[in-house]
């Protein structure tokens, strides 16, 4: 019981900080509406998540909607889930007048947190389980000195897939935006040969698992988690594990001076970090990959915006333009807008290898260098 008390304490304390950042907002006239609107509605939906875990302690009920039987469930709620999941015709409704009994709205709520789990087990249950090799490596997940040369290894070559599989169900935004399982599966193994598609000793899918795992440990670190919706949180974990997808092992510079294909369609302007953002969102395009079937109109423009410049941001050209940005924002104390704050992090994320420890840093370095050569004998072979 104290353990449940702990959780839920745990729960409350980013609703609490939410709603007292807005309170000193308020108190100092310094009112973005937008900002608190969004802020509004992200503290609703983590009051609420602690509401039906409160209800469903107090209901006790049977986690198996088929536990429910059917002459303990009201009429109206029968019809409306009949109505709701079949194509079976409606009974006539309640006269107006007619208060619903106290039982009714226990059921009724009943009912709801049973359809919420049959939704929740649908994007859960398949999860794959994970060696004791891989579940050793990721206990360190949240550590700067996280090991993903160890992880890849663990994971018989997938360190990606395993660890944003890792990554989305921690934050638990398989449930949240109600991805289903067999598409990010497909998903990822096709984000992984895609990485994979040039054989790349630096640009490959352990280089994106790496970024991906840095950047939660950013996000993490820093508390900048506590001030991102969840969708923002999706955003980035997605810009992170496709930003270098499908890499060709060259520089942007390579592309424009050898007036290679990518060249051409991309006009010079960001030649790599354009063809990964298009060739990662065309496989959205396969029905079988689109994790992001379930999201609406909204969450999905919003999310492709934010992914796009996060991405285009790890373009090495802009380094200074974003590090100047940021100073002038931060020495003249301006609201720093997310998305810069984010395309910033993923940035930092994209080149911190030289911050790691030493073991981790020669690797990657080595790697690096080996694929610098290839492009010089490249270009020989080119004259």
């Amino acid at each position: 019981m104290a353990e449940l008390v702990r959780i839920r304490k745990k729960r409350l304390q980013i609703p609490i900080s939410r709603l007292r950042s807005m309170l000193k907002q308020l108190e100092e006239k310094d009112v973005d509406f937008e900002e608190i609107k969004k802020n509004l509605d992200f503290t609703a939906s983590l009051l609420e998540a602690v509401y039906l875990d409160g209800t469903r302690q107090c209901l006790e009920s049977e986690d198996d909607l088929q536990q429910l039987q059917s002459d303990g469930v009201p009429s109206e709620v029968t019809d409306w889930l009949a109505s709701t999941f079949t194509q079976r015709v409606r009974r006539p409704v309640r006269r107006s007048d007619e208060k619903p009994k106290f039982r009714s709205i226990v059921h009724a709520v009943q009912a709801g947190i049973f359809v919420e789990r049959m939704f929740k087990r649908a994007y859960t249950a398949a999860m794959p389980d994970q060696p004791a090799e891989v579940v050793n490596c990721l206990r360190d997940v949240d550590r700067w000195s996280f090991d993903v040369f160890a992880l890849n290894a663990a994971s018989s070559n997938h360190a990606l897939q395993t660890l944003f599989f890792e990554l989305i169900t921690r934050y638990e935004l398989n449930t949240r935006f109600k991805i289903p399982i067999s598409c990010l599966t497909e998903f990822l193994s096709a984000v992984e040969r895609g990485y994979c598609k040039h054989n790349n000793p630096y640009h490959s899918h352990v280089h994106a698992a790496d970024v991906t795992q840095t950047l939660h440990c950013l996000l993490l670190r820093s508390g900048l988690v506590h001030w991102l919706t969840e969708l923002e949180v999706m955003a980035a974990l997605f810009a992170a594990a496709i930003h270098d997808y499908e890499h060709t092992g060259t520089t942007n510079n390579f592309h424009i001076h050898t007036k290679s294909e990518f060249a051409l369609i991309y006009n010079d302007r960001s030649v790599q970090e354009s063809h990964h953002l298009s060739a990662a969102f065309r496989l959205l395009q396969d029905d079988q990959m689109n994790i992001f079937i379930n999201l609406t109109r909204e969450e999905w423009m919003e999310l492709r915006s934010l992914v796009i410049e996060m991405v285009l941001s790890t373009d090495m050209s802009s380094h200074l333009l974003q590090v100047k940005a940021m100073k002038s924002c931060l020495q003249q104390q301006e609201r720093i807008d997310k998305s810069k704050a984010l395309s910033l992090l993923l940035h930092t994320a994209d080149i911190s290898h030289p911050s790691k420890p030493w073991v981790l840093h020669s690797r990657w370095t080595k790697a690096l260098m080996e694929e610098f050569f290839r492009q010089v004998g490249t270009l020989i072979n080119l004259n």
